[in-house]
């Protein structure tokens, strides 16, 4: 009787492919075993089960990808440049990616290893988060973050005077550095509009703070060139190639 074989090998024997390029036949969810795409290469697969591969397939490496999360109030998050968030990886689930989503990437179970996320958001707070598995973005979002200006939306208790915009907007010192270059407008009598370049963790709510205002919500809207845009709460999507930070 024949022994089960890892699929990968099995891929090889069927294709007449090298080792290498039938495991990223695997991995890159192009092997269905029984009709199931399968991208495990060292699951065993018995001699009695059907293995085939789908219409075009490819044997490349799965390129890197970048998902954006719409982050829930109340959700917390690791550290900027933390590789494999164990908070946000374990909610980036096939049921929950956007309808919006219109990058055209097959996901994987790849896409979900080696994700850095490129800079959290307060506990309180809600909006984009950018998990990366390509270096370019890492490097842009992460080692580069001060040239990044981000954009937020914050609801306050009360209305927002002439007074206090004004004092918003003439910059303040925290955590002992000067920090400038802050944007603040009113969309409405209690919705202010940040834009700044990554700000600390805490900022907004200690600007709010110096200016008697009573933060009730904040949201981060957009990343450089890439707008939270219609992404539901709770949601993710894979960044398209042609969107730049």
């Amino acid at each position: 009787m024949t022994e089960p074989i890892r699929l990968a090998r099995r891929v090889a024997q069927q294709t007449g492919c090298s080792r290498s390029d039938a495991q990223q036949y695997v991995e890159g969810g192009w092997v269905l075993v029984d009709g199931e795409t399968c991208e495990e290469p060292g699951r065993r697969i018995g001699p009695e089960q059907v293995v085939s591969l789908a219409p075009g397939a490819k044997a490349e490496p799965a390129p890197a990808v970048t998902i954006l999360f719409h982050k829930p109030a109340d959700l917390a998050t690791g550290p900027a440049g933390s590789p494999d968030s164990a908070l946000i990886v374990p909610l980036l689930l096939p049921e929950q990616r956007s309808a919006t989503d219109r990058s055209g990437i097959r996901p994987l179970k790849k896409h979900l290893a080696g994700l850095t996320l490129t800079d959290g958001l307060e506990t309180i707070a809600s909006g984009l988060l950018v998990l990366t598995q390509d270096w370019r973005v890492a490097r842009r979002l992460v080692d580069d973050a001060s040239r990044v200006e981000q954009e937020f939306i914050v609801e306050t208790a009360a209305p927002v005077t002439p007074w206090q915009l004004a004092l918003l907007n003439q910059g303040t010192r925290f955590n002992g550095k000067q920090i400038e270059d802050i944007k603040a407008s009113c969309q409405s009598e209690c919705r202010l509009r940040f834009a700044l370049k990554t700000p600390p963790r805490g900022l907004i709510e200690h600007l709010c703070m110096q200016a008697g205002l009573q933060m009730l919500g904040m949201r981060r809207i957009r990343i450089g060139r890439v707008p939270l845009a219609g992404l539901p709460v709770g949601q993710w999507a894979f960044l398209r190639p042609d969107h730049k930070f």
